[in-house]
């Protein structure tokens, strides 16, 4: 049967969650989970919480799904060590260093990737499950179709998202809170600007970013067909009459296998909804229809969630099932036993039975004393009896036998699993090298790729790969300059029904002399290589880490970009056992949609032409067609940092990237120069990202 699994931001949730039927919680402990926001957990609380859940056998999975620098990586560990002592029965992770030392400091404890890690195909899958992954939470993009490929083909548990707020972006690929306002939601702190207001036009007077919440309570069955073994509910930030609601009426549709009725809709509206709800990724129904924003409720939502906090906090949750026997025979002190299903067995002697004066025990009388557990987290789910005629006992004398039985039970159930634990040997340290960096440039199309640019002669040109694929005679002036090294860069999204088109485009460009490839997605490394291509990694891995780079080394990267959400300061901290670089010019990713924005605003698609998505302030962000007709949502400043070049020049770079978007060829000649100081080009409006103020 599918597990369901509910959010638990605060006790009360974890409360709410388990009296409603949860098979398993997650919940974070300390700053380094995805929902920094929400309720943090004390010490005491989190190891009393994990108890409660484990006696009633439900499961407690710990999130440690964010990035942490190198500062924080002791501390991270440390905290998840201790959660483990607590009994948490498996982490959630996003940064890639983390998964690599649980796997070697704690080599027990289950690895669930985070949907944070953005895996939307197999080959992701199954590279997570050779770096240790035993679960993956697959990104929330995936039509039904795909989610049962995947899980069909895959060596390890899937999990997906049920219920709960859908991000506009791939999770993971998001940094619009943290390059507009330093929240980032790579380290928990999402501030939403998805929720606000954009435009199109002159006025910011839509809502074209805010996606309605999702809802597959009608697709259950479905589910549980495509092979999923596990069904999430979003929500840690939500209150804990919500998570009751939502874990009720999904607990019912899996055990009860019938569809929702019309008041289990009306109930997960009025828990929480965006106009409504959505399935249009599972049932493959993009556009406007997934759209929506929050709306004033009304004295209804009252009333549902005063019924359900009166229902959890209404005893204890009668869940657990257990198995009594008992023997009353003439002459043999009474013997009574208790068996839970994992196994446990208690016995206890009593007192030897009375000839009965009056009244006699019987089997019935047995029955119903043993099966009064009330108050406690278990039900009787089978009572056996033998008794012999004709003989005594005080019914209090059976209560104490019940009582201490299933007290000792508890006990024994509270205990958390044995695990080994091993000193984590950190990587070795690199010294930085002493040489200025290198110049790379990536470009967005091919019209940017003229012989006036070539003649910079950057150390490699990224290139992407439909572009590349369709103009290949374009490298001609930068094989004449010298150019020798031409990487392919690979969309940051291939779905599994995609990956013939990647195929043959690459077949092509291999074929031409291109022999490195950029990738920014777990996903895409054994296909890149199986054609033999040198490997290199891009921003979307997010490396912000030491751990994770040597992680990347491992993997056979011989070069990456650092996550631009480092501050300079980290960036040269890091130990570089590879090539690494950063982009010092250029317009940031901020998110990569799944929706195309324009055609889900305007039923209209012209995302050739860079549309402008306006904010509330006047802000205009440009929109990038990017493969399979996703969008990529690009920042409204550019980075400049050509008259800074001595504070990033002497942090241990390999290179730094001209990343050039929405440029005509002139202009991107006129910055190439300047980087190499052949010119004086200023841009009228820039930042420095976050290289200097880092992200909270």
């Amino acid at each position: 049967m599918l597990e369901l699994l509910a959010p638990a931001g605060s006790p009360e949730s974890v409360r709410a969650a388990v009296r409603n039927g949860a098979d398993a919680v997650y919940m974070g402990f300390g700053n380094f989970n995805a929902r920094r926001n929400a309720k943090n957990f004390t010490e005491e609380e989190f190891s009393k919480l994990t108890e409660y859940c484990r006696i009633r056998g439900v499961k407690v999975y710990l999130t440690l799904n964010t990035l942490v620098s190198d500062r924080e990586f002791p501390a991270a560990l440390e905290q998840l060590i201790k959660a483990v002592q607590m009994g948490v029965d498996a982490v959630i992770v996003q940064d890639l260093g983390l998964l690599r030392a649980v796997r070697k400091a704690i080599p027990d404890l289950p690895i669930y990737a985070s949907t944070q890690m953005s895996v939307h195909n197999l080959d992701g899958v199954k590279k997570l499950a050779e770096l240790g992954a035993s679960r993956v939470v697959l990104a929330r993009e995936l039509s039904r179709e795909e989610i049962a490929y995947i899980c069909h083909n895959s060596p390890i548990e899937i999990e997906v998202f049920c219920h709960g707020a859908l991000c506009m972006s791939y999770s993971g690929q998001c940094y619009m809170s943290s390059v507009i306002g330093r929240r980032s939601g790579n380290r928990g702190l999402c501030a939403q600007p998805c929720r606000l207001n954009y435009g199109l036009g002159p006025k910011a007077n839509d809502f074209p970013l805010s996606l309605k919440d999702l809802c597959l309570i009608e697709h259950i069955k479905d589910l549980e067909k495509c092979g999923v073994s596990c069904l999430k509910i979003e929500g840690r930030m939500r209150r804990p009459e919500y998570v009751a609601i939502v874990t009720r009426i999904y607990k019912k549709a899996i055990t009860e296998g019938g569809g929702p009725t019309r008041e289990d809709i009306r109930e997960l509206e009025l828990a929480f909804s965006r106009q409504g709800f959505t399935d249009g990724y599972f049932i493959s129904s993009k556009g406007r229809s997934m759209f929506g924003i929050r709306e004033d409720t009304d004295n209804r939502e009252l009333d549902i969630f005063a019924k359900a906090k009166r229902e959890y906090t209404s005893g204890d949750a009668e869940r657990v099932p257990v198995r009594f026997y008992c023997i009353a025979r003439v002459g043999e002190p009474l013997r009574i036993g208790v068996e839970d299903d994992r196994g446990n067995r208690l016995t206890a002697l009593g007192s030897i039975p009375e000839p009965s004066l009056t009244r006699s025990l019987t089997e019935e009388d047995l029955k119903t004393q043993l099966s009064k557990t009330g108050g406690t987290p278990y039900f009787a789910q089978e009572v056996n009896c033998l008794v012999d005629e004709g003989l005594y006992l005080p019914v209090s004398e059976i209560n104490e036998h019940r009582r201490n039985l299933l007290d000792a039970l508890t006990e024994m159930r509270a205990e958390p699993p044995s695990r080994r634990f091993f000193d984590y040997q950190y990587s070795p340290l690199y010294a930085n090298s002493d040489l200025p960096p290198e110049l790379t440039i990536s470009v967005a199309s091919a019209q940017q790729l003229t012989p006036e640019l070539a003649q910079f002669r950057p150390s490699v040109l990224y290139v992407p790969l439909e572009e590349l694929y369709l103009n290949l005679s374009r490298m001609e002036p930068f094989e004449e300059n010298g150019v020798t090294k031409v990487a392919v860069a690979l969309p940051p999204v291939i779905h599994d029904d995609e990956r013939r088109d990647i195929l043959r485009m690459l077949e092509k460009v291999k074929a031409a002399g291109v022999s490195e490839a950029l990738v920014g997605n777990l996903g895409q490394i054994d296909l890149i290589k199986s054609f033999g291509f040198l490997l290199r990694g891009d921003t979307g891995l997010n490396i912000f880490n030491s751990e994770s780079l040597h992680a990347l080394r491992e993997l056979g990267f011989i070069s990456s970009a650092l996550s631009f959400e480092l501050r300079l300061a980290q960036i040269r901290d890091i130990s570089k056992c590879i090539d690494t670089e950063i982009i010092t010019y250029g317009r940031l990713p901020l998110m990569i949609t799944e929706n195309c924005t324009l055609k889900s605003s305007t039923n209209a698609c012209a995302c050739d032409n860079f549309p402008l998505l306006r904010d509330r302030r006047g802000a205009l962000f440009p929109v990038m067609k990017l493969f399979g007709c996703r969008n990529l949502v690009l920042n409204s400043e550019k980075i400049f940092l050509a008259d800074r070049f001595e504070h990033y020049s002497s942090i241990g770079l390999w290179a730094q990237r001209l990343s050039f978007t929405t440029e005509n060829p002139k202009e991107c000649v006129q910055i190439a120069a300047r980087y190499l100081g052949l010119g004086n080009y200023e841009i009228p409006s820039r930042t420095t990202g976050l290289y200097y103020r880092g992200v909270e």
